[in-house]
């Protein structure tokens, strides 16, 4: 079974347009809608994203939304913890293939780090 995990370098997530994701006011309370407005830079990715070594700036300190845990999950979308794992597992696929391509080197890096047999 395929476990989800963070994988480092990667930075899919911190591409935050907000024309991709049209549906932000349905899971984000309206002060976390402005704070992730506040955090797209121009060219759609998070200003607190290091292109350079793909790290966040504001890791420790960044936002609920930007968190994969079980509460957060559970009251922005709705998901049981012990649907967590294939949720998220999925989420960060859509988002890398989006990114970056479903046949980029981020994508087979993600699936070999969480064994995700298509």
């Amino acid at each position: 079974m395929a476990t989800w995990k963070c994988v480092q370098q990667c930075g899919a997530c911190c591409h935050l347009d907000p024309a991709d994701r049209p549906d932000l006011d349905q899971y984000l309370s309206p002060e976390e809608l402005a704070l992730y407005l506040s955090m797209v830079g121009e060219d759609g990715w998070c200003v607190n994203f290091n292109h350079g070594d793909r790290t966040c700036s504001i890791y420790a300190e960044r936002p609920r939304f930007c968190r994969v845990h079980a509460d957060t999950f559970g009251t922005m979308f709705g998901i049981e913890p012990e649907e967590l794992n294939d949720f998220a597992i999925e989420c960060c696929r859509q988002q890398i293939e989006g990114v970056y391509g479903d046949r980029s080197l981020e994508q087979m890096r993600f699936d070999r780090e969480v064994d995700f047999m298509a």
